[in-house]
C-alpha cells in the first residue's frame, strides 16, 4: 500500500457508534463492523488479512503501541486512545478497549478490538500529551517517552489506568 498523507480533516463517531474489530495475535485484520469499514474509507476486502498498522496515524507515539501489545502478551486488557488515519488522509479518534480471546487451552484465539467516541474531557488532553510523548519519541527513542510518561502519572498519583479512565468520565 502507498503511503497516506495526512490531512486535517476529522472525522468523529456518533455517542451511540461503536467500532468494532478483530485480528490475529500479530495484528492481522480478521473482521471489521460496518462503522469500521465506513470510518476507514477501504473496502472491507482491503482490511481483512492486512495488519492493523495500516490505519496508524503519523501523530501515534509507539510507547502508546508498546504498552498495548505488552499488556496483550500478558492476556490483559487495555483502553487506549488512539488516532487513527483513514484511506483519504482523514483522521478519527477513538477510545479503543482491546481485549484478548483465550480458547479452553488457554491459547490466544484474536485480539477483539472495541472503540467508541472519546469524552470532549480527554481530547482536551490526549493529544497535547501525544505531540510531547511522540518529541520525546524523536529526541531520545521509545525509553525517553515511556519516561516522560511514567512521569505525569507519578505526578498524578495515578496508573495509566486510572489516567485514562479519569479522562473519559
Amino acid at each position: 500500500m502507498s503511503t497516506i498523507t495526512p490531512t486535517d480533516n476529522e472525522k468523529e463517531l456518533l455517542a451511540d457508534e461503536f467500532i468494532v474489530s478483530k485480528t490475529d495475535e500479530r495484528g492481522k485484520i480478521l473482521y471489521g463492523n460496518k462503522t469500521f469499514i465506513n470510518i476507514s474509507g477501504y473496502q472491507e476486502s482491503e482490511l481483512l488479512g492486512k495488519p492493523h498498522s495500516i490505519l496508524r496515524h503519523p501523530d501515534m507515539p509507539k510507547i502508546v503501541f508498546q504498552l498495548l501489545w505488552d499488556r496483550l502478551k500478558e492476556k490483559e486488557e487495555i483502553f487506549a486512545y488512539v488516532k487513527n488515519i483513514c484511506k483519504d488522509g482523514s483522521f478519527y479518534w477513538v477510545l479503543a478497549n482491546v481485549t484478548v480471546t483465550l480458547d479452553s487451552n488457554d491459547k490466544v484465539v484474536d485480539l477483539h478490538s472495541v472503540r467508541r467516541k472519546p469524552s470532549s474531557k480527554a481530547m482536551q488532553v490526549i493529544p497535547s500529551l501525544y505531540a510531547q510523548l511522540l518529541t520525546q519519541e524523536k529526541n531520545g527513542g521509545i525509553h525517553a517517552s515511556e519516561k516522560f510518561l511514567n512521569t505525569i502519572l507519578k505526578e498524578k498519583g495515578e496508573t495509566y489506568d486510572d489516567f485514562i479512565f479519569n479522562l473519559q468520565h
